[in-house]
């Protein structure tokens, strides 16, 4: 009898509703969904936040639940509310050796997909695979360990323990029997750090009829007639904030703009204390997933400033969502990342590639002065997201690749 049984390890699941928490929930389900017995071993939910949610905070150290079908195993793991590089270490150490006795619960499985970050969590699937002769299937939703090097939280003074731990990331790889990852600069990337091994391109994706809104209702976060440019995701050390902040000095000057913020993260606190100096910028925590798609949709365009020397250690995965609401959005960032070649493939915004301020500001200038512009550009976005980037499509290739 063929074996059924798949084991996800990640430290993102759901109740976690945005990025990595997201895909990772979705796929297991859509799983379940074609038959197989999934089971997941994870954290206790902490993100964006980086706090344990306050309905999992009484919750035994090691805990299990099922949640659609997917029966998920827990560990309590630290959480720093200052996510330091060495805290997110400790973070990291913590959910891996933790997770451990977990290992022992699951029923026999077929395949075992390590979901990276954490690269540490392919220790606890090449254990299954020794034990069980599973197969092993690493998929990389970001390379953490480029990605604290080119943001600038881990220092580029401390050589040696860079070498090492990409030393270790190497080694982990290679253990693989498939690898995965979201965007073809990042396959590139792979390839660079493995040889020999079953590389495949597993982009995310979107479940493109819930985000094409078409309705004159506005979300309540962004209910004024001014011209509204809305940033929603995570608050992270990727975007930058320095030019975000060179941007807002410049649009004091604008009549009838509205900047609004909505997420969490690391750099929350420093960015909500930064916008108090600008009258016309507004911050709220992140929305459940079922507003998503009306918040993006009653935007006027999408920003999202990253910055330039991070290039493919990640594929955000805000782009989708901001894509498909059909809006036009102002993007930044290396002009050789993944993003750059969807906004020329697309023809759904702007993307620059050398954090040039006038050219941002006189782009809001033009979008807002232009509303046929705005909305050819939307329609753009949404007609590319919704051919390349829907949620069946992506992951009945990836069923097929999973039995081969």
């Amino acid at each position: 009898m063929k074996n059924n049984n798949i084991t996800i390890i990640g430290v993102n699941y759901s109740p976690e509703d945005s990025a990595i928490g997201l895909y990772t929930t979705q796929k297991a389900e859509y799983l379940v969904s074609k038959g197989y017995n999934v089971s997941v071993i994870t954290g206790f939910p902490y993100y964006p936040q980086w706090k344990i949610r306050s309905d999992y905070e009484n919750k035994k150290r090691w805990h299990k639940e099922i949640i659609n079908d997917v029966s998920v195993y827990r560990y309590k793991q630290y959480v720093p509310s200052n996510p330091t590089f060495s805290k997110r270490i400790i973070h990291l150490l913590s959910f891996t050796f933790g997770n451990v006795p977990n290992l022992f619960k699951i029923a026999k499985p077929s395949h075992v997909i390590c979901i990276v970050p954490f690269t540490s969590s392919i220790l606890l699937g090449w254990f299954l695979k020794l034990r069980y002769r599973s197969k092993l299937w690493i998929h990389i939703q970001d390379f953490e360990f480029d990605a604290a090097i080119d943001s600038g939280l881990l220092s580029s003074n401390k050589s040696f323990f860079i070498k090492m731990i990409l030393w270790v990331e190497r080694t982990l790889l290679n253990k693989a029997d498939t690898i995965s990852t979201i965007s073809n600069g990042m396959l590139n990337k792979l390839k660079t750090k493995v040889k020999n091994k079953n590389t495949y391109y597993l982009t995310n994706w979107l479940d493109t009829s819930k985000f094409r809104v078409k309705t004159d209702k506005k979300h309540p976060y962004l209910i004024s007639e001014k011209f509204k440019i809305l940033y929603s995701g995570n608050i992270g050390a990727k975007q930058d904030w320095s030019f975000f902040f060179e941007v807002l000095d410049t649009l004091k000057s604008f009549n009838d703009v509205e900047v609004i913020i909505v997420g969490e993260g690391a750099e929350k606190e420093k960015i909500v204390e930064g916008i108090k100096n600008y009258d016309f910028v507004t911050h709220y925590n992140l929305v459940p997933y079922d507003e998503l798609p009306l918040l993006l949709s009653s935007a006027d365009v999408h920003f999202l400033f990253q910055k330039s020397d991070v290039i493919d250690t990640v594929m955000p995965s805000k782009l989708l969502g901001m894509m498909a609401s059909s809006k036009p959005s102002i993007v930044t960032g290396n002009k050789d990342s993944e993003v750059a070649t969807v906004y020329k493939n697309s023809q759904g915004g702007f993307y620059y590639s050398d954090n040039s301020l006038e050219q941002v500001v006189a782009c809001i200038e033009t979008l807002k002065s232009d509303k046929n512009l705005c909305e050819q550009l939307g329609k753009n976005a949404e007609t590319y997201v919704v051919k390349n980037y829907s949620k069946e499509n992506i992951l009945n290739r990836f069923i097929d690749e999973l039995e081969k």
